[in-house]
């Protein structure tokens, strides 16, 4: 009998070739799986599954985890205002994580003898892929065609084109990868260190007529609820709202300079309009919401929390830890941010939440104190400041 494998499946150049090589040369029955995280419309996900087909795919599943993704990635980067490097939110290469967690459960549903991918081995999604495969199933045969035998583009197009396959991969000239959290863009912009990308290179260009316009998001316990008034039941709904809002205006791009899981550097340009504003905003309502303390602690276990997420590290369990602190800290924010859009860029314009910590009988800072005395502050100073008093009084600085 023929060994099954599960091959993740894009419909790209190189998870075609895989699909073809492995059924044709390898004698494998393939099971092509496209793991939706939100990035793929319906009609696209029928076209890649026709392909699959063409291709000699004994079977072809779509996985929708669109909601799952939601629920165990982005809602916790919001919670942890995550932007590694402090500008990218880990938009499709957060993706990679669940898509393989989804691969794997089907692979043993079908009780598969092996998955393969079709990554290349020079960059994070290998380790992304081989690491979820190796941890949730150890021992299972992990097949990697393109990686393995060095393959060039034209090598596979001739491949497939040898036997029967016609299709246009013709190399666009900028590489897009659109996700439910952003788009990444390469280009040979990206590859060298003194350029940009230039403005037609992103997929969303300036399409609004009006000189600003005000966007607001509410939350409940730092979960976006609704968007200009209008509530959503899905967060998925309301993530794709904003970023249709922003898109009109140009908004969120930006270029990421970080280092690789596999230790080199490396630059991708993307737009974000929707993940940049919600963080923004759910930040900006952390600020008026939250003791000093906990956003202290939140923005430590963020980046720890953004990093372990970009390095593969999903599964090690002090991610349930950190997941459970950020979870935490989200009890009171909740209310309403006020947002300007313009050409660009935009400006936070405040909140509205009943928890909002500048709403007390304290005071009003600068103006007015209502629950303390001038003493009182004289006598607070001169013991803060005893330490240092006492380090330049016994060292004579």
């Amino acid at each position: 009998m023929k060994k099954k494998v599960v091959l993740a499946f894009s419909g790209g150049l190189d998870t075609s070739f895989c699909a073809m090589y492995l059924a044709r040369e390898k004698g494998y029955e393939v099971y092509t799986a496209l793991a939706n995280t939100g990035g793929f419309t319906a009609e696209e996900c029928k076209a890649i599954e026709a392909k699959a087909c063409q291709l000699g795919a004994a079977g072809h599943v779509t996985l929708d985890i669109e909601d799952e993704y939601y629920a165990a990635s982005i809602r916790y980067m919001i919670f942890g205002n995550v932007l590694r490097g402090g500008v990218y939110p880990i938009s499709v290469s957060s993706e990679r994580i669940f898509q393989a967690l989804a691969i794997i459960r089907y692979a043993k549903e079908i009780g598969a003898d092996a998955v393969a991918h079709g990554s290349t081995g020079a960059g994070n999604d290998q380790v992304r892929f081989d690491l979820t495969f190796d941890v949730l199933a150890p021992g299972i045969e992990i097949i990697t065609p393109t990686r393995d035998m060095n393959l060039s583009r034209e090598y596979e197009i001739s491949y497939l084109k040898q036997h029967g396959y016609e299709a246009d991969f013709q190399k666009m000239e900028y590489s897009i990868n659109k996700g439910l959290w952003g788009t990444s863009i390469g280009g040979k912009e990206t590859l060298r260190s003194n350029q940009t990308l230039p403005g037609e290179a992103y997929p969303s260009q300036l399409a609004a007529t009006e000189t600003e316009e005000t966007l607001t998001i509410d939350f409940v316990r730092g979960e976006i609820s609704a968007v200009n008034g209008t509530p959503y039941s899905r967060p998925a709904d309301a993530i794709r709202c904003v970023e249709a809002a922003g898109a009109r205006y140009a908004i969120g791009r930006d270029m990421h300079v970080g280092d690789t899981i596999i230790g080199i550097k490396g630059r991708v340009g993307f737009e974000a309009a929707g993940a940049l504003l919600i963080i923004n905003a759910h930040k900006m309502l952390e600020k008026h919401t939250l003791t000093k303390w906990q956003q202290y602690w939140k923005d430590q276990i963020g980046a720890w929390y953004g990093m372990f997420l970009h390095e593969a590290q999903y599964l090690e369990p002090v991610m349930r830890d950190m997941e459970a602190f950020l979870e935490s800290s989200q009890q009171n924010v909740t209310g309403r941010v006020i947002l300007t859009l313009r050409p660009y860029a935009y400006t936070l314009v405040g909140i509205e939440s009943p928890h909002d910590l500048m709403k007390s009988d304290f005071g009003v800072y600068g103006e007015e104190q209502k629950a303390w005395t001038a003493d009182d502050v004289k006598g607070f100073t001169r013991i803060l400041g005893n330490h240092m008093k006492i380090y330049y009084n016994v060292n004579k600085k």
